[in-house]
């Protein structure tokens, strides 16, 4: 190409070297014509020897590399082998000499032409005036382009080839064998498997070394002249070893070259500045920490759990330096989450303002109200955390917590080991909720095996609410407060509601640790005794126990097969319709309260079979005064056909009671006032006056 302006000696033709696809761009570019005078191949250029734009003795020669892009530019550019990972690869490839002339400090080195001593931002307005003075520039223009910069003090870096220490990713097959190892780890989740496999086996030589002013040194001694490594370094490691045990760090920083060598080879060897890359510091605690803990020592942890970016980091670094050390990998398992974001899903970040400080939340909240917060989370992506999010899980938290006194507030007085009921002679409705909690720690177990905490949150949660504070609680509250104190009835709550307090409890302390050590300490002293009649005694902290295994299956009552899972199952889902109907009156102002109703249920085959089992008793699962059956046959016309799938059809009748009102069960029963007595009582609240209590049968 011939360029024919102003540049370059007056009145001359200079020939420039372009790539083609480059030469529109370029005309426009230098508001000039280019004209094509030949076109060649680059690989015929190949070793063609360049005059240096500054050096006139300087030759360099021209070399091909597939880095070079037409995005802009003229397609040629200029190699630094010490400075760049594409111009060093090419460096290796041509044999390039591998010249650094910028010291660490950022100054060119002493024995730099023209530019010794000057620091490199500070030198390029001479490089292009000397550019300028040469005729070596064509155009100059300033771009903004991507470029490291420094991850601490947000200023732009350059590369620079020094000397390093490397440990060999295929000496003695490391990656080969760490691979392998690979296959031996549990991973959570799964996907993290694939993305340590793909930094391992993408991987260059691992690099340790670093030049800085801190950090764990590398004590070795380096030739003046050659830069090897001291013929007795084995040694004299130890010697360094020993020194830092009394001095710490300085002992090797500040410790003169004499007092580990001898005169004469303190005269031809220099200590190594270098410090250890901190990632090859944590990635051997496998050593430091399990081979030299007598209580902790194994061959390998049960865990490493850290951020999504320790792929390329701490696990990393681990299962190089381990695997490299003693052939298996220092860990069996890998838990990998991901990192709390705000509402928006934005990072957290000083300078927007977002960030949600632990300690406030603690302060404010209480640490619980924190720890239920990160259980509640997916931590397999990216977690968000709000003030907004805290408050709900503190509502939470709070049902919990609710839920956990009402347990201690009605077994208080209740000493197991006296007034617990075998589990064969307790309500089957008592049994139920046992069942329930057995299921529930079967399903809690394995979450916790699987380290899917969200689950175990999502699990208490629910039983805490629906199970027992929508349900269960809320049925045998009438059997606490008006059957008698010693009564069949009552006592069988209470072993129930003991039962899951031990159980529960133990579900909750990994997570509510606090909570649940404060319910520990105010449970019943004496432990009662297991189903095998031995003696249990309590211990003195719930983290000192293991999950609760008295808790019965309702398979094991064979002597009675009425109450199954699935009979349970009919009346939760029959007392949900019934439950939606009364509220329905309630919201229109005719009652205030549930036992204000009469309740009439019209029921096909199936579910009369079932609700017939419990005869008046129904009346107490359905927090009515009363509650009858009848055929679906003989449903009237102004209640509402309800089909519950594979459960069968109903229809629910609701009528406000005409009845007085008992003063202490609350229920509108027929018979209040009858009893000259008491007049303001039910006859089953006379009947619970009496030491044994009224008979209850179901519920």
């Amino acid at each position: 190409m011939s360029l024919n302006n102003d540049f370059g000696n007056q009145g001359l033709d200079e020939f420039i070297i372009v790539a083609k696809d480059m030469l529109e761009s370029l005309s426009s570019s230098w508001n000039t014509t280019l004209t094509e005078i030949a076109l060649i191949k680059g690989e015929l250029l190949e070793g063609l020897l360049l005059i240096h734009p500054l050096f006139i003795d300087k030759k360099v020669p021209l070399v091909l590399g597939d880095h070079v892009t037409l995005e802009a530019g003229t397609g040629c550019v200029h190699t630094a082998p010490a400075h760049g990972d594409d111009d060093y690869k090419m460096g290796l490839k041509y044999n390039l000499p591998i010249n650094n002339p910028v010291m660490g400090n950022g100054v060119y080195a002493p024995d730099t032409p023209l530019f010794a001593g000057q620091f490199i931002r500070k030198a390029e307005d001479n490089i292009i005036t000397m550019l300028k003075e040469t005729g070596g520039l064509v155009q100059m223009r300033k771009i903004t382009h991507s470029f490291p910069h420094c991850w601490r003090h947000k200023s732009p870096t350059i590369f620079r080839a020094t000397p390093q220490w490397f440990i060999s990713m295929e000496n003695n097959g490391l990656r080969t064998q760490i691979l392998k190892e690979i296959d031996q780890v549990q991973f959570t989740p799964d996907w993290g498997k694939a993305r340590l496999e793909g930094m391992i086996a993408g991987r260059g030589d691992w690099c340790i070394s670093r030049q800085r002013y801190w950090g764990v040194p590398i004590p070795f001694f380096l030739h003046k002249e050659t830069g090897e490594l001291h013929p007795d370094t084995q040694n004299l490691l130890e010697k360094v070893a020993c020194k830092i045990e009394i001095s710490g760090l300085d002992g090797w920083f500040e410790a003169d070259i004499s007092e580990f060598l001898n005169a004469t080879d303190a005269n031809l060897y220099e200590k190594n500045k270098d410090t250890l890359d901190v990632w090859f510091d944590s990635g051997t605690t496998h050593y430091t920490v399990l081979q030299q803990r007598a209580e902790l020592k194994q061959p390998q942890a049960d865990l490493y759990l850290e951020g999504s970016d320790q792929h390329r980091g701490w696990f990393n670094s681990s299962i190089c330096s381990a695997t490299a050390m003693t052939g298996h990998a220092p860990y069996k398992g890998l838990l990998t989450h991901g990192f709390t974001v705000d509402q928006n899903g934005r990072k957290m970040s000083k300078s927007l303002g977002n960030g949600v400080d632990p300690r406030d939340v603690i302060k404010e909240m209480g640490a619980d109200v924190l720890r239920l917060w990160v259980s509640s989370c997916d931590y397999r992506s990216e977690i968000p955390v709000s003030n907004e999010i805290l408050k709900r899980t503190a509502d939470i938290y709070r049902r919990i917590r609710n839920t956990s006194r009402f347990l201690l507030a009605n077994i208080a007085g209740f000493d197991p080991s006296k007034d617990a009921i075998a589990f064969d002679k307790m309500l089957p409705l008592d049994r139920w909720v046992l069942d329930r909690a057995l299921q529930l720690q079967n399903d809690i177990k394995q979450a916790y095996t699987e380290y899917s905490f969200h689950n175990v949150y999502q699990r208490l949660h629910h039983f805490c609410s629906i199970d027992l504070g929508s349900f269960y609680l809320d049925i045998i509250k009438d059997r606490q407060y008006t059957c008698a104190a010693n009564s069949l009835a009552r006592r069988s709550c209470q072993t129930a509601l003991y039962h899951v307090l031990e159980a529960m409890v133990r579900w909750m302390a990994p997570i509510l640790s606090f909570t649940a050590e404060e319910i520990w300490q105010a449970m019943p002293e004496q432990s009662m005794l297991t189903q095998d009649k031995k003696a249990q005694k309590r211990e003195a902290s719930v983290f000192l126990t293991q999950f609760y295994e008295e808790l019965p299956s309702l398979n094991q009552f064979t002597q009675d097969q009425s109450f199954t899972h699935d009979f349970w199952n009919d009346i939760l889902a029959v007392r949900t319709e019934v439950s939606k109907a009364i509220e329905v009156v309630r919201a229109a102002g005719s009652i205030g309260s549930s036992l204000q109703t009469n309740v009439t249920l019209y029921l096909d085959e199936k579910l009369y079979a079932h609700l017939a089992k419990l005869d008046d008793e129904l009346r107490f699962v359905l927090i009515c005064s009363y509650a009858n059956i009848k055929p679906l046959s003989e449903k009237p016309d102004n209640a509402e056909l309800i089909n519950l799938n594979e459960i069968g059809n109903l229809a629910i009748l609701i009528k406000e009671s005409t009845y007085k009102k008992c003063e202490r069960c609350w229920h509108y029963r027929e018979d209040v006032g009858t009893h000259t007595d008491h007049p303001t009582l039910c006859g089953r609240c006379i009947e619970n006056l009496s030491e044994a209590g009224e008979t209850r049968r179901f519920a």
